[in-house]
């Protein structure tokens, strides 16, 4: 206790915010570091320069002591490291670190912690374990090259995405690290134009309004595709209107340049994989030369038509009247011609439109004397992110909490409040990089109408971590659980049934992310049983397998979750808080909602195939057969080391088939662990069962 009477390691009343100390500290560390590799860049052009080695020609003795000097100051462990390609290999050959990386990764440190003392709710995030794990190794050089490794993983930078306010600090570090992310590149951007569901469709705006061409946005999915859409104004003059859509945490971005290195480069340059995209967009629709155009764009999208407008040969091919970002950071940016008008919407509880996290300067006070610009923030009533970034959020405060602005920028845009003659979708392009989950998950899909909206399927599962902890149970048990239909058997497996209790940390879906907690039961062939057949299915494709599993109980983490699991599947699902780590040795999943936690480490294992499966649910009086194949490293391991433990007050159903099976507080027999893998579902088919 100090002596004012406050806890050590807790902020002191009326003191400085923690958060903003470790921030400061965090800033002053990687200035830092880009000094000491500036001072390593001076002395590689010294060593290498002409005038050093002539007098070292003449002077020898002091000469060659001052080139020794220079060069131990390179390559002393920790010195100033290589600039040059042959000096980087020989740090990493020897397993090292150059003093700029060490202190760059000090910095980093102290940025998540900043991050996390303003966010808790961030470190259940998969990027942010990803991180936490990289950069606290027993020692420096061990999380420098673990945090090399993370930032090229093209997979574990879709997790990283969803770290908003560290995106600008991991690609500084990344360059000090020079371990530059894959695709570091800039790809070429491209465009092709698409057709609109019929559902979708019927979700389009054909009314000119600011809510109207937010909602198109929102009804994009974040899928690479943008809208235009001609609009003939009140005075009878067809305009155009560009929604660009932003990047979602936790979903696929296919082929399109919206990604991790995409946002920093549409952040720090006007010439992005995005913006080329949205020009070329832009050119296939037929956009006369000189036509007025309104830029509207969220998240990354706001970033990129901000770039447009900042683009002097597109403004010049082009009448850029008004571009409006919301929830991206804003800055102090310029557009090419004077005469456009811009407007900004952040929540400042956002973390990506919050300045500091992009180490951007914030937007300056407005000036009542220029009428081109109109910022607009607010606090709104959460500040969890990513919820806070979503743009149903913005709709929603701006209908709401915002009705002064909302009308202010309908107002600016009266020139395009009419009908709407035309709309067009274009799926944006990134050719230098193949589709994400190539070639495997690279499928024809189908839509689906549910009652959150349509849903390709087969849905797909491009960053997943699972643990099947399989137990035997009494058959009898087993029976009890299952439907009131004597064709429908648990298979024997010896005297005993077969019971899984299946942990999912679903990083990025087509369906967004979620965690899912399920316990099945394996189950015979439905019309014509025999005996192992569990067994010699194992021999077979997952589509030419007889048994599967049955699905007694499903917890999801979210809605869009819960209704496919409900209406493609037709599989027992309810809407549980849940959360798992199971990339490591170390797993752990828990739902306080369920009353129930797994937790143990994982003994020696031994690779097996693939996971694929049948899974079988009921909707009405059918049975539905759904087909999961899954590519990825399962591996068997014995499941002494895991435990599962249930709270008395646990919620049902889930709590007492537990019970009834007799694993409510057993271990496992063993346990499928795959830490990292890829998957698709198929829709459900439905069987006169």
């Amino acid at each position: 206790m100090r002596a004012d009477g406050t806890a050590p390691g807790r902020p002191v009343p009326g003191g400085p915010d923690p958060g903003n100390v470790l921030r400061d500290c965090a800033r002053d560390m990687l200035e830092i570091a880009e000094g000491i590799r500036a001072v390593s860049e001076r002395t590689a052009t010294t060593l290498s320069a002409p005038d050093l080695a002539a007098a070292t020609r003449r002077h020898p003795r002091t000469g060659l002591a001052g080139c020794w000097a220079l060069l131990r100051a390179r390559t002393a462990r920790p010195g100033l490291g290589g600039s040059t390609r042959a000096l980087r290999l020989a740090d990493r050959a020897r397993g090292g670190a150059d003093l700029a990386a060490l202190v760059a990764l000090t910095s980093l440190r102290l940025r998540i912690a900043a991050v996390l003392a303003d966010h808790p709710e961030l470190s259940r995030a998969p990027g942010m374990r990803l991180l936490t794990r990289a950069v606290t190794a027993d020692r420096d050089e061990d999380a420098v090259r673990a945090l090399r490794a993370l930032l090229r993983d093209r997979t574990a930078q879709r997790a990283l995405s969803g770290l908003a306010p560290l995106i600008s600090e991991l690609l500084a570090v990344c360059a000090l690290l020079d371990g530059r992310p894959e695709g570091g590149g800039t790809p070429e951007g491209g465009a092709e134009a698409v057709d609109l569901t019929d559902q979708r469709r019927r979700i389009i705006a054909t009314e000119g309004s600011l809510l109207g061409f937010l909602r198109n946005i929102e009804a994009l999915s974040t899928d690479g595709r943008i809208l235009v859409q001609n609009v003939r104004g009140p005075d009878g003059v067809v305009r155009y209107v560009v929604q660009a859509p932003g990047t979602a945490p936790g979903r696929p971005r296919a082929d399109a340049p919206q990604d991790l290195l995409g946002a920093w480069r549409d952040l720090r340059a006007t010439d992005s994989p995005y913006t080329r995209s949205l020009v070329r967009a832009l050119a296939a629709h037929g956009i006369p030369r000189g036509a007025e155009l309104a830029l509207i764009g969220h998240s990354e999208g706001g970033n990129a038509v901000l770039n447009l407008a900042q683009d002097e040969d597109f403004c010049r091919a082009y009448r850029v009247t008004h571009a409006i970002a919301v929830g991206s950071p804003s800055g102090d940016r310029k557009p090419a011609d004077p005469r456009t008008w811009i407007a900004t919407v952040t929540n400042q509880y956002d973390l990506v439109a919050a300045p500091d996290g992009h180490r951007t300067e914030p937007a300056p006070p407005a000036d009542p004397a220029d009428t081109t610009r109109y910022h607009v923030e607010y606090a709104g009533p959460t500040r969890e992110f990513p919820l806070c970034h979503r743009l149903r959020e913005y709709i929603e405060h701006l209908r709401t909490l915002l009705p002064v602005a909302r009308a202010d920028l309908d107002e600016a845009l009266a020139p395009y409040r009419g009908p709407v003659v035309r709309t067009q979708a274009y799926r944006l392009k990134d050719h230098a990089h193949p589709p994400a989950g190539h070639p495997f998950l690279t499928l024809a899909t189908a839509p689906v109408r549910t009652t959150v909206g349509p849903v390709d399927v087969p849905v797909r599962y491009y960053d997943s971590a699972a643990a099947h902890l399989c137990f035997p149970v009494d058959p009898a048990a087993a029976r009890s659980l299952l439907p009131d239909a004597d064709w429908l058997t648990p298979s024997l497996l010896g005297p005993r049934a077969l019971a899984v209790l299946s942990l999912h940390e679903h990083r990025c879906t087509t369906i967004g992310p979620y965690t899912e907690i399920a316990l099945s039961v394996l189950v015979d062939d439905l019309w014509r049983p025999r005996p192992y057949d569990a067994v010699t299915d194992l021999l077979r494709r997952v589509d030419l397998r007889r048994t599967g599993r049955y699905v007694l109980s499903l917890a999801v983490s979210t809605e869009a979750a819960r209704v496919v699991a409900r209406e493609i599947w037709g599989q027992p699902v309810l809407r549980m808080r849940a959360e798992a780590d199971l990339t490591g040795r170390e797993i752990r999943a828990r739902s306080e909602d369920l009353g129930l936690v797994v937790e143990g480490r994982l003994g020696p294992g031994v690779r097996c195939p693939d996971a694929d499966r049948a899974l079988y649910g009921r909707r009405g009086t059918g049975t539905v057969r759904t087909l999961v194949r899954a590519h990825g490293r399962l591996r068997l391991h014995p499941g002494a080391g895991v435990r599962v433990r249930l709270d008395t007050a646990a919620a049902e159903p889930l709590a007492g088939q537990l019970r009834r099976l007799g694993i409510d507080a057993a271990r496992p027999l063993f346990v499928l662990a795959c830490p990292q893998f890829m998957a698709h579902r198929g829709g459900g088919a439905e069987l006169a069962r």
